[in-house]
Parts: C-alpha cells; structure tokens; sequence
C-alpha cells in the first residue's frame, strides 16, 4: 500500500491558502487570522488532513522554510526607499531591538519570571521581540491608506529585526542562558564578527547572482535564481556558524538593488553616468531583469512564503497545550504587555523625537500608533524557541509565553490596526510624512 501523506499535506496546505485568501476578501479582515485558526482547527479535529508528523521533521522543515518566508520582503525593498529610509531601519533594526532586549531583561532584577537566569531573561526577549514578515504582509496588505513610507519602515524592519534577534538569540542569550555565565567583551566580539561576515558574504553572494542572471531573460529562471541564491545564503551561513538569515537577506537585498540601479541607469539621460567604473563593473548596460518580470517575481515569491508561513503554523498547532497555555497566563500576558510597551516606547523616537536628527524621518503620532501595532510575532518565534534544548527545565514556559505571546500579538495587534483602518481613518488621510 502506497503512502500519500505528501499528497495530503500539500492538498491541506494548499487549500488552507485558497480558502483562508477566499474568506478574508469577503469578510475584509487579515488571512493570517484564518491561516492561525484553521491551521490549529484542522490539526486537532481533523489530522487525517495532516498526515506527516511535522514536530518529528521540523529541523528540515526550518531548512525548507526560513529562505521562503524571508525572500518576499526582501524582494520588495527598492534601492531608493533604502537609501532614504537607511538610517531610520538602520534603528529599528538593530538599535531599538537591541535596547528592546536591553529592558526586557532588565527585569530580571524584580523577579518578574522567577527562577529564570539573567541569560534566559535575554534569550525570551530575544524570542519574543523578533517580528514576523509574513503576518505583518498579511495584516497590512488589507488596509488602504498607509504610506509608501511607512510600509517600507515596516517591511525594513521585520527583516532587519529577525537578523537582530538571531544573533542576539544565538550568540549571546542561549550560551548565556544554558552556561550560568558569559564573557561580555567576547559575547560583543562575538556578534559583531557574526554582523560583519555575514554582511560580507551576503553582499559577495547577492554581486555572484546578480551577474548570473545577466545571462538570462526570463522570468521562471529569474524566480528560481534568486529562490537558489536564497537557499544558498542561508546554508552557506549557517554552515560558517554566522547569521543564515542576515546572509540571506543581505544576499537578496543587494541583488535587488544592483538590478534597481540597472533599471534606474537604463531609463536616465546621464551618459557620464553610464560610462562609470562602477557602472562598467556591473555590465550595466546588459539588464538582469525588468520591472514587468520583478513583479511577477515579487508576487511569486509572496505566494511561496504563505505556503511556508501554514507549515509553521501547523507545527504551532501541535505545540499549543490548551492546558499549559492557561497556566502560564499571568507569565504570557506579561511578557505581551511588556513587550508590546517596550514596543510602543521604541517607535516613539520616530513620533516625538525624529525632527531631531534629520537622518531619521519623524512619521507622527499616527505613524507611531501604526509602526508599534504592526509588531506582530510569528514563525521566527516558533524555531527560536524550538532550538532551545529539551533539557532546559525551564523549555516549558518559554514554549508557552511564547506560543501565547504569538498569539496574542496577531489577534491584538492586527484586530486593533483592522478596526483603526476600518472604522476610524477617514479617507481623505493617505500620507503620514
């Protein structure tokens, strides 16, 4: 007798997709609030639709899902808005997750979570701050009346933000966290190496494809170029024990831009421009792609990373114990007002504060209510706290805070921004710069 799990697997995935875009088109609300609850519904009274074991494969399934769920975003971002934007996702990037992490863990000095180390303190708000591309995609993507602007600060952000929490997670909360003990000069070293190899790398990969795909001119093996250099990015990463995520977005992100500048040369009437040495090193006058194909591309790559995002969803399905969620409620609603106040502090730079540096673009107070909602956890959390070992005896309330903290974050978050765009933005209000 033959097996057809796969079969079923991709039938279940495929149809929660169609059916979740279906229902939210009708009833005007985010499909990641269908994809969460029908993921969890279908698992635990239907597992004849989930006949593969995903818990026992979710290491492969990290492997297969990770590039997926990153390559969008990264996708997305122009040369321009980086250019412009820089500075401002330079901090919600790095800075703010950093001073984030800083004062969550600073409650390891009232005893908030207790019997928890100061290197656990720092590895669940390293978990927990980490945001999520594909549910801030899908919340965001149905509302009208945001700007240009601050979509990319969003979309900058949630990419920037998981690389972050990562390293943070990775090279200085787990060891701290599982050891009793870290050298804080070399747990600093330590990160700032994995920053900057895995920035070099990314950039040396995404300059490799970019010129490959000066060889062909079409739009399949456009997509499946940068799906491989994706993949590639980030097990070539990995593989170096730095950053598979930074090294993949950095990857895609250059790529993308070298093709934006390609594009933006082809159309100019610069001709001291064209003839360059920087221009000539990129064969600039041979285009690797165009904006038609870019598109296509860009949609496909959102498709790809939805069908990933309900994979991870399922393994979220199985994780949630209805029973150990409601006893660690009062840590779980904690550690999301906590982390949703951190949040709401860390984007105030850019309501109150950002006249004062002129790199950093001030985006008001509706701006801030936006940027601080739009922190909706997800995927990343769920592997973060996957990779912590199962003899940590603490597993099971990190597991717990952050399955609810998930949780909350998508339902709260995102019906707070649905009812804000729904019934009080008025229409006439389109640009918050």
């Amino acid at each position: 007798m033959h097996s057809f799990a796969p079969e079923i697997m991709l039938i279940t995935i495929l149809s929660l997709v169609v059916l979740s875009d279906a229902l939210a088109s009708r009833l005007k609300i985010p499909s990641v609030f269908l994809l969460l609850l029908g993921s969890y519904l279908i698992y635990t009274y239907f597992k004849a639709a989930v006949p593969i074991d995903l818990t026992l494969h979710f290491d492969t399934i990290i492997l297969f899902c990770i590039p997926l769920i990153f390559m969008g975003d990264a996708l997305h971002l122009h040369f321009s808005d980086l250019k412009k934007h820089g500075w401002s996702i330079f901090y919600l990037a790095v800075v703010a997750v950093a001073l984030s992490i800083t004062a969550g863990a600073s409650l390891y000095y009232f005893d908030v979570f207790a019997g928890l180390s100061l290197g656990a303190y720092v590895s669940l708000f390293a978990i927990n701050m980490a945001t999520d591309a594909v549910s801030v995609q899908s919340v965001l993507s149905r509302f009208k009346g945001i700007s240009h602007d601050i979509k990319v600060l969003i979309e900058g952000e949630s990419l920037g933000n998981d690389a972050t929490a990562v390293i943070a997670f990775f090279f200085i909360g787990l060891p701290w966290m599982m050891s009793g003990e870290i050298d804080p000069m070399h747990a600093t070293t330590e990160a700032l190496r994995v920053f900057a190899v895995s920035i070099g790398m990314g950039l040396a990969l995404g300059y490799g494809f970019y010129m490959l795909m000066k060889l062909f001119s079409d739009k399949r093996g456009e997509l499946f170029a940068f799906i491989i250099e994706g993949y590639a990015a980030y097990v070539l990463g990995e593989e170096m024990h730095v950053s598979g995520i930074l090294t993949l977005i950095t990857a895609i992100i250059a790529t993308k831009a070298w093709i934006d500048m390609d594009i933006a040369a082809a159309c100019s009437l610069d001709e001291k421009r064209k003839r360059g040495f920087f221009a000539k090193l990129r064969l600039e006058n041979v285009c690797a792609t165009t904006n038609e194909r870019l598109e296509y591309i860009y949609e496909m790559a959102k498709e790809f990373g939805y069908i990933a995002a309900v994979m991870i969803f399922f393994v979220l399905a199985e994780m949630v114990d209805l029973e150990k969620l409601w006893y660690y409620r009062n840590e779980i609603l904690i550690m999301f007002g906590v982390t949703t106040l951190i949040r709401a502090l860390s984007m105030a730079k850019f309501a109150f504060f950002g006249k004062t540096i002129d790199s950093i673009k001030p985006v008001g107070k509706e701006g801030w209510f936006i940027l601080t909602f739009s922190g909706m956890k997800g995927a990343l959390s769920i592997i973060l706290v996957h990779m912590i070992p199962a003899s940590y005896e603490y597993k099971a309330l990190f597991e717990s805070v952050t399955i609810g903290v998930v949780v909350l974050s998508i339902f709260v978050y995102g019906t707070t921004l649905w009812v804000y765009f729904t019934f009080l933005k008025k229409e006439g209000e389109k640009k918050l710069f």
